[in-house]
């Protein structure tokens, strides 16, 4: 019996100098990240931080937040800047910059315009109460430590602390590192995407970009986003940003993989603009947009829903016609994409090779093919060909 004392108080001993030695291990990891990131921040935003810090005083808190610091851990050049300060007020140190800002009364945050004219985000340190699914949060004043809860992701919810006098540390209440290490998407609460569907597709986008993977956490809340996403403004107005990514098929494939599909219809038409970007084709988020409008079975509803005006229904519809578009412009991309088989019409050059004169005649011609189109009784090159000299003959022989 005592023997067996002896060897669990040694055990337990061991297991605690273990433990011991790991967090050691953890904080000097985090000591020496703090300064790593800090360099891969532009020479310019490190003079604005480090002011804001000093400007702040002794007694408030001053920390880069969210994706600057994921991915400066990952190797980049933050540029989109969110700072969270706890212990002051926003407006005063907005003032104190010296640069323009922009108010915003309801949450007591400010959008500061940087020289180079990037908005940087200055908010105040703060926890959040969702009264409704999908609307707007109610904001309360707290600390640095509950702004980060309220956040989408783990890996999202870093801080790197800036002192007035330049100290540096590296805040990790969620093991953000650890996720950022295996690169999961992780979920900071059971109730995130009830209360906000918009990190579903915040959460593919960064998924398609940076090669993340979904925590099971994620996928489990997955309908539960899809349940609110049409109370859920934001969740479309990240929809529109996803058409603006590098690679919007690859986000949307992400959204299918994950069960979620159904709010970005027509993947294989996005993944296939994806392939003609890769090639080195220029796709606009119009494209984008007109290839997931031919795909949904409501059009005019998902027009609506993202926000995106009349210009891609337009596209579309000029790309499903018969009229001649030159190489290279959208809608011959986009007819080439969703009718690969759809012959060229003849060009005004080509009724001027059939020997119709320059002028009003050609637009005639023309206008007379396009109506053979329309009716059917044409569909192909040979036979547009052949309708455009029985056509010749007859308005010579009249």
């Amino acid at each position: 019996m005592i023997n067996t004392q002896i060897q669990v108080s040694h055990t337990g001993a061991k297991l605690r100098n273990q433990r011991l030695t790991s967090c050691s291990a953890t904080l000097k990891a985090m000591t020496d990240l703090a300064p790593r990131i800090w360099s891969r921040l532009r020479p310019e935003d490190r003079d604005w931080l480090g002011a804001l810090a000093r400007q702040a005083g002794p007694y408030a808190r001053v920390a880069l937040v969210g994706g600057a610091v994921r991915d400066a851990l990952l190797e980049g050049t933050p540029l989109d800047l969110d700072v969270v300060a706890e212990g002051t007020d926003i407006q005063t140190l907005a003032h104190a910059s010296a640069l323009p800002f922009l108010y915003h009364p309801a949450f007591q945050n400010a959008t500061v315009t940087l020289p180079d004219g990037r908005a940087a985000d200055l908010v105040r340190a703060r926890r959040e109460f969702y009264p409704v699914a999908g609307q707007n949060p109610v904001p309360h004043s707290s600390t640095l430590e509950d702004d980060l809860r309220r956040r989408d992701f783990a890996v999202n919810a870093l801080a790197l602390l800036i002192g007035p006098g330049g100290e540096l540390a590296l805040l990790d209440e969620l093991n953000g590192l650890s996720d950022l290490e295996a690169r999961v998407l992780r979920p900071l609460h059971t109730r995130s995407f009830h209360e906000d569907a918009s990190r579903l597709v915040r959460g593919a986008r960064l998924a398609a970009r940076l090669g993340f993977k979904a925590d099971p956490e994620l996928l489990r809340q997955v309908p539960e986003a899809l349940a609110v996403s049409e109370q859920t403004p934001r969740l479309w107005a990240e929809l529109k940003l996803l058409l603006s990514e590098a690679r919007p098929g690859a986000a949307a494939r992400t959204l299918m993989r994950w069960g979620a599909g159904e709010l970005l219809p027509g993947v294989k038409w996005l993944e296939k603009l994806d392939d003609l970007q890769d090639a080195g084709q220029s796709v606009s988020p119009q494209l984008y947009a007109a290839a997931a409008l031919h795909a949904s079975p409501d059009p005019e509803r998902l027009a609506e829903h993202l926000g995106i005006g009349d210009r891609p229904a337009a596209l579309l519809a000029r790309a499903r016609s018969d009229t001649y578009f030159p190489d290279g412009t959208p809608e011959r991309v986009l007819r080439g994409l969703l009718r690969p088989d759809a012959p060229v019409p003849l060009t005004g050059r080509d009724v001027l090779a059939l020997g119709v004169p320059p002028g009003r005649a050609v637009g005639e011609a023309l206008n007379h093919l396009a109506q053979l189109r329309q009716e059917g009784k044409i569909s192909s090159r040979e036979e547009e060909r052949s309708a455009l000299q029985r056509y010749l003959a007859a308005e010579r022989y009249e």
